[in-house]
C-alpha cells in the first residue's frame, strides 16, 4: 500500500508514523512533510492547499490513499481533486468541509438537527450593533469567533460587554483575522469540562475514537491567549467514557452526518466535535472536518498497528464491518512551543533532539525543517509534541515530561501542568 499524507504539522507527522507502523505499508509520502517526517517518509514539495498537483501526483505515484490533515487543504477542495482523478481519499470535500470552514454553517445546521449547542448570533460588519446587543444580553460573558478558519486561534473569550466590543472591532476594523473574521459569532460561554471526540465517517456509518481534552491556552493554569493546543491528554479526567460515546452517538454524530446527507454533502473523513460537559447535559463547542492537533498525537501511539485500515473502510463505505475501536492505554502529549508564541515566533531557533528516548515515548515534530545529527530548525511556532504512554494517565505524564526535559529549552517553552488533576 503507498499513502500519501497532506500537510506539514505535527498532525501529519503522528499520521505518517501511524502508516509507518502497518506492515500493509510499503510507501510514504508527505507533501510538504516536515524535519520529522522525512525520517519515515519521502517528502513532497508540494503545498498542502494545491489539490490538484497533489492529485496528479497521486496519481502519478501509483498512490493507493491519501489522507488529508489541514482545515485549509480540505477548505481549497483537496479531496475534490483526487475524487475527481480516481484516487482514494480519507478527507471530506470542500462542501462537507463547511462544517469546519464556517462556524455559521455549522451552527445553523445544528439547531436544524437538534444538535445540542450553545445560543448564538452571527454577522457581519453591519450587524455589528446587534451582535453587541447579544452579547450585552449574555452579561458580556460570551465567546466572539471568526466564522472562517483562523488556525485555531480566532476565538476571544469575554467577560464583559466591553471586551466582547473590543473583540468585535478587532475583527471589523483590524482586520485581526484577515477574511475568516469579516464575519463573525458571539456565543453564550458555557462552563464545564471540554472533551475532544472524533468520528471516522464514510459518508453513512461512523465509528468513534477515544476521547480526549486538550488545552487550548498558552500559558500554565489556562492563562493567556489562546492557542492551536499546546497538550492533551486520553482519557479525561472523571468522564464516564462508555456514556458519552453513547450520548455523542445519538446526539451529535449521527443527526449530523443525516443532514450532510441529506444536503448532498455527505460527510465523509475524521469528524471532530468539540464538545463541552455542562451541568445541563452536553454541548457541542464546534465541529472540525478533520483529525485535531494535539489530540492526532495522543490518539496515534494508542490505536493498533490496522487503524489505516479503519481510514481505508472509511473511504470505501465500508465502516459498517468496523468494530468499535478501543484504547486500554493512556497517553499525554506535551507541545513544545517557541518563547514568543502565538504572537510571534523568533528566527534562527535550533532543536536539538535526543538520540534515545524511552520506549514509552515519541517525539512528533510540529514545526521544524530537515535537521541533521539531532539539531533541526524551527519552523513554526509550535515545534515538537512528545507523547508518553502508560497504563494511566499519571504514568503516561511522566513518560512525556521526562523527555520534553531532556531537550534544551533555549527559545523555547512548554506547559507545566498538561494532564495534571486540578
Amino acid at each position: 500500500m503507498r499513502v500519501l499524507v497532506v500537510g506539514s504539522g505535527g498532525r501529519e507527522h503522528a499520521l505518517a508514523w501511524m502508516c509507518a507502523r502497518s506492515p500493509r505499508v510499503e510507501k510514504i509520502f508527505c507533501a510538504p512533510g516536515n524535519g520529522g517526517t522525512a525520517a519515515l517518509a519521502e517528502n513532497v514539495p508540494i503545498t498542502a492547499t494545491h489539490g490538484r498537483e497533489l492529485a496528479q501526483f497521486a496519481q502519478d505515484n501509483s498512490v493507493d490513499l491519501v489522507i488529508v490533515g489541514p482545515d485549509a487543504a480540505l477548505a481549497a477542495g483537496v479531496a475534490d481533486a483526487c475524487q475527481a482523478k480516481g484516487v482514494a481519499v480519507f478527507g471530506p470535500n470542500a462542501a462537507a468541509a463547511r462544517l469546519e470552514s464556517s462556524k455559521e454553517f455549522a451552527k445553523s445546521l445544528m439547531d436544524a438537527c437538534g444538535v445540542p449547542t450553545a445560543r448564538w448570533q452571527g454577522g457581519d460588519k453591519k450587524d455589528r450593533r446587534q451582535l453587541e446587543s447579544f452579547a450585552a444580553e449574555l452579561g458580556g460573558r460570551c465567546v466572539v469567533k471568526a466564522d472562517g478558519l483562523a488556525l485555531g486561534k480566532g476565538v476571544v473569550v469575554c467577560d464583559t460587554s466591553e471586551e466582547a466590543s473590543s473583540a468585535i472591532a478587532n475583527c471589523f476594523d483590524n482586520n485581526a483575522f484577515g477574511l475568516a473574521g469579516s464575519r463573525v459569532l458571539i456565543e453564550e460561554r458555557l462552563t464545564g469540562p471540554e472533551v475532544s471526540l472524533f468520528a471516522i465517517c464514510d459518508g453513512e456509518s461512523f465509528v468513534l475514537l477515544p476521547p480526549a481534552t486538550d488545552y487550548k491556552r498558552a500559558y500554565d493554569g489556562d492563562a493567556g491567549p489562546n492557542t492551536g493546543g499546546m497538550g492533551a491528554y486520553t482519557p479525561p479526567h472523571n468522564v464516564d467514557v462508555a456514556a458519552l460515546l453513547a450520548q455523542a452517538t445519538g446526539q451529535v454524530f449521527a443527526p449530523t452526518l443525516q443532514a450532510m446527507r441529506e444536503r448532498g454533502a455527505p460527510y465523509v473523513g475524521c469528524l471532530y466535535a468539540g464538545l463541552m460537559l455542562t451541568d445541563d447535559g452536553l454541548r457541542v463547542i464546534e465541529f472540525n472536518a478533520r483529525f485535531g492537533d494535539p489530540e492526532t498525537q495522543v490518539l496515534m501511539p494508542i490505536l493498533g498497528d490496522d487503524f489505516i485500515d479503519v481510514l481505508e473502510a472509511a473511504t470505501k463505505a465500508e465502516l459498517s464491518n468496523v468494530p468499535p475501536i478501543n484504547a486500554h492505554t493512556a497517553a499525554v502529549t506535551v507541545v513544545i512551543a517557541q518563547k514568543g508564541y502565538p504572537q510571534t515566533s523568533a528566527s534562527g531557533v535550533h532543536i536539538r533532539i535526543p538520540g534515545e528516548i524511552p520506549h514509552n515515548a515519541t517525539i512528533f515534530h510540529a514545526g521544524t525543517g530537515v535537521g541533521k545529527s539531532g539539531i533541526y530548525p524551527a519552523t513554526g511556532g509550535r515545534v515538537l509534541g512528545v507523547t508518553g504512554t502508560g497504563a494511566d494517565v499519571d504514568t503516561a505524564r511522566q513518560a512525556a515530561y521526562d523527555v520534553v526535559n531532556l531537550i534544551p529549552s533555549d527559545g523555547l517553552r512548554f506547559r507545566t501542568d498538561i494532564a495534571a488533576v486540578r
